[in-house]
């Protein structure tokens, strides 16, 4: 890979955004009762580069009204987040009282070589700390360029499996498959998926997420 694209992986993957400004975060000063979904990451889950309407979260939650199922889902993205980050994250995480939580992160880490064990064992905290406090978890798999090893890049994308096995959790095994790489569905940085790449892992998302909710609502 260029050195010119390797440097644009790392730029765009350390960009931080504090939480309170990522966008696509929906507010309401009417109480919302039904159950939440926390869409927990990443900027992948925040939504860098596209209108926040159009952020993964955003078509989730349209996706779901469309079909009769009564969810709210809360964009907790942060664009630079890594699993350290997501750990110190929780509390306020379990503020929202998500009933289900969809965990995107570790990418950051790999992207800057971080240690494999360190990654693992902030996802396996991260794991942890939700589920003692009653909260589903899916787990959302990622990968990365193959300019990183072979070594590295088998010991990074095991956590994910790993850790599903581990906790019995729900595993998107990659959470852009047929996005990444694609340039007609990512942006010009070649990591972050326009809305119709956001489109697709929404539909990927759906096929693991459908059998955990609870039954649609009769529309009449």
């Amino acid at each position: 890979m260029p050195l010119r694209r390797i440097c644009l992986l790392i730029t765009f993957a350390i960009v931080t955004v504090p939480w309170y400004l990522t966008p696509g975060r929906a507010s309401s000063s009417t109480p919302d009762t039904r159950p939440r979904i926390v869409a927990f990451g990443d900027s992948l889950t925040a939504g860098l580069g596209v209108p926040a309407e159009e952020s993964y979260p955003a078509q989730l939650q349209r996706s779901l009204d469309a079909l009769g199922h009564s969810y709210r889902v809360v964009n907790a993205g942060v664009s630079g987040d890594t699993t350290a980050g997501g750990l110190r994250r929780v509390p306020w995480i379990l503020t929202n009282k998500p009933d289900l939580v969809i965990l995107e992160l570790g990418a950051n880490d790999g992207l800057r070589g971080l240690s494999v064990d360190q990654t693992r064992h902030n996802l396996r905290e991260i794991i942890q700390r939700l589920q003692e406090a009653g909260v589903g978890v899916v787990l959302a798999g990622m990968k990365l360029p193959p300019n990183y090893g072979q070594d590295y890049l088998a010991q990074f994308e095991g956590i994910y499996p790993s850790l599903a096995k581990e906790y019995r959790l729900p595993l998107i095994p990659f959470f852009l498959e047929g996005v990444g790489g694609s340039p007609s569905l990512n942006q010009a940085d070649g990591i972050h998926p326009t809305a119709k790449g956001y489109a697709l892992v929404v539909e990927q998302v759906l096929r693991i997420l459908s059998p955990l909710l609870n039954a649609p609502v009769s529309r009449q």
